[in-house]
């Protein structure tokens, strides 16, 4: 029987029994993690409130073997909130759309329970601060956080040198098989031929040029937007459910 404490972002709950949930956290030290939340739907439970989606929080866990990770779930005994990111996202629908795919978007990036994922979980953090405070549009932030979420994980895509051959850039075709833009020599089948400013704009989201990207027009990021989303589903292997409710 040992303890562990962590701080982490509650990425969604399931109700167990009556009373209880289970937490998906992904934690700064073991990666995803699920754990039993005894009694926190109980109406007078302040626990339960500290353990809602978007809840960034510092946790106790009870686990019966050495390892936080095992045959059973661990039990959530104890939570203290580090920031409470969802009372600036969840009262309007646009910061609510674009941060519930960013939790779903950490979750299937961490699939491997236990395994430690630094970068992705101070991606998410960083994430849902910005949005929170609204200090960019939710759709522009949550571009941001998809592209460097694919970089983190090995997938980063080129907006400049050709990423088949290396040509420098700037390119014109864009493949999401191929890894970003590529050249007329490197053209591939089903490549498309965005608009400069689009793949200017992606560029300037994944580097962080917000000045760039506060700056661009809107259809310039709704086309951005459409590849971002399918270069995600290349490597994902399967869309996002909770994409198809971000407004554009």
């Amino acid at each position: 029987m040992s303890l562990f404490r962590d701080d982490g972002v509650v990425l969604r709950t399931q109700k167990l029994g009556e009373a209880d949930r289970i937490i998906t956290i992904l934690t700064r030290g073991h990666g995803r993690v699920r754990a039993v939340a005894r009694g926190v739907r109980r109406t007078k439970s302040k626990f339960g409130a500290r353990l809602e989606p978007f809840s960034h929080v510092d946790v106790q866990f009870f686990a019966r073997g050495s390892e936080l990770v095992g045959r059973g779930l661990p039990l959530c005994t104890q939570s203290e909130t580090i920031a409470p990111y969802g009372g600036g996202i969840v009262a309007d629908y646009a910061r609510y759309t674009a941060g519930t795919a960013m939790l779903e978007t950490a979750e299937r990036f961490t699939d491997h329970e236990g395994e430690p994922a630094v970068q992705q979980y101070l991606l998410l953090v960083g994430g849902l601060r910005t949005l929170s405070r609204a200090e960019h549009a939710p759709n522009l932030i949550l571009d941001a956080f998809l592209l460097r979420s694919l970089a983190v994980n090995g997938y980063a895509p080129s907006f400049d040198d050709c990423a088949k051959c290396g040509m420098p850039g700037p390119n014109r075709f864009f493949s999401v098989a191929a890894g970003g833009v590529i050249c007329g020599d490197c053209r591939v089948p089903g490549s498309v031929v965005p608009s400069a400013e689009a793949v200017t704009l992606l560029s300037a989201l994944l580097t962080g040029d917000w000045e760039t990207a506060d700056a661009c027009e809107a259809r310039h990021v709704r086309e951005g937007s459409g590849l971002v989303s399918a270069y995600l589903h290349w490597h994902l292997e399967r869309g996002l459910r909770s994409l198809r409710y971000v407004e554009n």
